[in-house]
């Protein structure tokens, strides 16, 4: 057999300076030595270029990225612009309270003195009622000339406090004292002419003399005493209301606001 022209060359011989590890660790803790080492070891020229951009990136990282520091540093020299901001507030004006109308309520005028026709819409209106003031004259259809000599409520009271009542008396006619007096004086019956056949004697008895009534204790007293009523309703079921002073049934204990007219409600 014979030998080999061309023999094999020997195995370059690795340093401890050209083990991978050692070369790795440089590259990555001091780049410039590690990239010398990496080109005097026995890589490949791919791995050796390879190995040389990425540790010289790894190497200039820092100085290329600013540091946290420095960005502070920077954004404090940089002056910020100043913005105004300018707040217009839209004032609205406070409404005006407007003051609350209060209705008075409604007074009794005088009426007294004047003729029905001035106080007639008032009546009507607030479902008032007419009265004459003498009790023995009766008031005609039309009324409207006619004086009113007594009004209530008085003037200046309310008007809801009470219905409206009014006396009147005919023109030329002067007006009473009071309502429901009579007048015309009452003609006296005469005494009968025709005697009576003189009676058989008997044995006298004296009797106590019954009171008599004139014509004004007649008014103020209340008329026939053997008419008697109990209360107003009693008159109304007996259809007698109202009773005006002087005619049977009439009481003071059924006119409660003493004006002559009894149970007028």
């Amino acid at each position: 057999m014979h030998p080999h022209p061309y023999p094999y060359a020997p195995a370059p011989v690795r340093r401890w300076w050209q083990h991978p590890a050692l070369i790795i660790v440089l590259l990555v803790v001091f780049p410039p030595a590690g990239i010398a080492l990496a080109w005097l070891s026995l890589w490949k020229q791919s791995q050796k270029i390879v190995a040389t951009v990425l540790s010289g990136l790894w190497f200039l990282l820092p100085f290329l990225v600013p540091s946290a520091d420095e960005t502070k540093d920077d954004a404090k020299a940089a002056p910020k612009p100043t913005v105004t901001a300018t707040a217009t507030a839209s004032v609205k004006p406070t409404p005006t309270p407007t003051p609350s109308k209060t209705t008075a309520a409604p007074v009794m005028p005088r009426l007294v003195g004047g003729t029905f026709a001035a106080a007639e819409q008032l009546i009507t209106d607030n479902q008032g009622r007419v009265y004459a003031a003498y009790k023995d004259v009766d008031l005609p259809a039309g009324h409207g000339t006619w004086t009113v000599c007594f009004q209530r409520p008085d003037a200046g009271a309310p008007i809801a406090s009470m219905v409206p009542v009014v006396y009147l008396t005919g023109p030329g006619v002067p007006c009473p004292k009071s309502p429901n007096t009579l007048l015309h004086t009452p003609t006296p019956t005469p005494a009968p002419t025709t005697q009576r056949p003189t009676p058989t004697p008997e044995p006298t008895r004296t009797s106590a003399p019954e009171p008599t009534q004139d014509a004004d204790e007649d008014t103020s007293s209340g008329g026939d005493s053997s008419v008697y009523y109990r209360n107003c309703t009693a008159v109304r079921a007996a259809g007698a209301a109202p009773i005006r002073a002087g005619e049977p049934g009439y009481g003071s204990h059924l006119d409660r606001d003493g004006d002559g007219v009894a149970c007028e409600g």
